[in-house]
């Protein structure tokens, strides 16, 4: 028997030592079928839980039906589901790719030949300290992170920094010509579970009504129910020009879109775009039926669970002045330490619990969004006695 290796895998992902082979619902089992809570969602991506039912049983159907004929004809699940996500935005078209990076990347293109056509031999996009939009060379150069920037230089040029939930820093840019869209996430995910102020997005959708800039949402971790609204704009009462999203939206099948309203609709036509795979009758059938399976029943519980898991982590973590904060919005929940806690990651795992920390100090929890009232107890639990226990530690050294 050929025992398997990491050998063969170029290393762009430090790995931990354990595979999983199945899963269900919030679960995930090991090879010698040790489980784990999964509060992580496979990075915000499995909202249904691992291996829904409906969602498996669409999927298998369709294997078996047909997978691929390619953009250069019509594709019957691409219209149902583009119908399905304009209806539920608020949005009038939609482009599909296979992943969040690409979704940002036509919206990246659609603001340059929004620009262009306006005569603007520079079209710049107004971005956000903190932010995370992907790792092509575009969503690359739009992402604030110097430690995944590094190295890949010359970045493309064409984006502005400002802080983000600052609209004074956006309005203060008002007289720069060569601005054509604001490209901003409802809920800073991989910056650590930043959330605006309540009137941040209907004052930026303001300010680019006033200058003709397009308003560009990265909803590819906020949206498909995760923030307790199909899509966090949805809470926010506003509709963009542009609105990406990935992650959720099929549930583990990697399908991606990007969706467009207002001033930017009509800026691509045949040519200016492509994607051999993106919107195919398999991705796009098995993303119909998550859509469908959220929006029944699933997302109305979303905020009440978010509720109450900030509520019993307050509780939880009153007593440890270690928790500077924690920032929820629906179920994107950001622990916040006043130190460095990666290895918090390896010790949770240990004890059956999947987390992930980001920017340094954050424990950041995305769990499906069918966790039950007693996994999510359960979650509490094991979270609390790990950070405890490791804040004890960390006062005897």
């Amino acid at each position: 028997v050929r025992v398997m290796s990491q050998q063969f895998l170029i290393p762009t992902y430090a790995r931990q030592p354990v595979a999983f082979v199945r899963g269900e619902g919030v679960w995930l089992y090991d090879e010698n079928d040790h489980k784990y809570m999964d509060a992580i969602s496979g990075i915000g991506v499995c909202n249904l839980g691992h291996c829904h039912p409906a969602v498996t049983r669409t999927l298998a159907e369709q294997a078996g039906q047909l997978m691929h004929t390619s953009n250069l004809y019509r594709i019957p699940a691409q219209e149902s589901l583009a119908q399905r996500l304009c209806e539920l935005s608020g949005m009038e078209n939609v482009f599909f790719s296979n992943s969040g990076a690409e979704a940002n990347e036509a919206a990246i293109k659609i603001a340059r030949l929004y620009g262009s056509r306006k005569q603007i031999a520079r079209p710049t996009v107004i971005v956000m300290e903190g932010s995370f939009h992907g790792r092509t060379m575009a969503t690359l150069s739009a992402t604030a992170n110097a430690k995944v920037q590094e190295g890949f230089a010359p970045l493309l040029d064409g984006f502005i920094r400002v802080p983000f939930n600052d609209l004074a820093a956006v309005e203060a840019l008002a007289d720069n010509h060569d601005i054509v869209a604001v490209l901003v996430e409802p809920v800073q995910g991989e910056g650590g579970i930043h959330i605006p102020a309540n009137d941040y997005l209907a004052g930026l959708r303001t300010l680019c009504d006033r200058q003709d800039w397009l308003l560009m949402l990265d909803e590819i971790q906020s949206g498909n129910g995760r923030t307790g609204d199909y899509f966090a704009c949805l809470g926010a009462g506003i509709t963009p020009d542009v609105l990406t999203t990935a992650k959720g939206l099929g549930n583990g099948f990697p399908i991606g879109a990007c969706l467009v309203a207002g001033k930017a609709e009509g800026v691509f036509g045949p040519g200016n775009h492509g994607s051999t795979y993106g919107g195919n009758p398999l991705g796009c059938a098995t993303a119909l039926a998550v859509v469908n399976t959220l929006t029944d029943d699933i997302i109305d519980g979303v905020a009440d669970k978010g509720r109450w898991l900030k509520d019993a982590f307050l509780q939880a973590f009153s007593d440890l002045p270690m928790v500077t904060e924690i920032r929820q919005k629906g179920l994107m929940l950001g622990i916040q330490l006043d130190r460095p806690c990666t290895e918090l990651v390896n010790r949770a795992r240990d004890a059956g619990l999947l987390i992930n920390v980001t920017a340094g100090s954050v424990v950041r929890l995305l769990p499906p969004l069918v966790i039950s009232q007693a996994e999510m107890q359960q979650l509490v639990d094991t979270l609390s006695t790990l950070i405890h226990r490791f804040a004890d530690e960390q006062e005897v050294a």
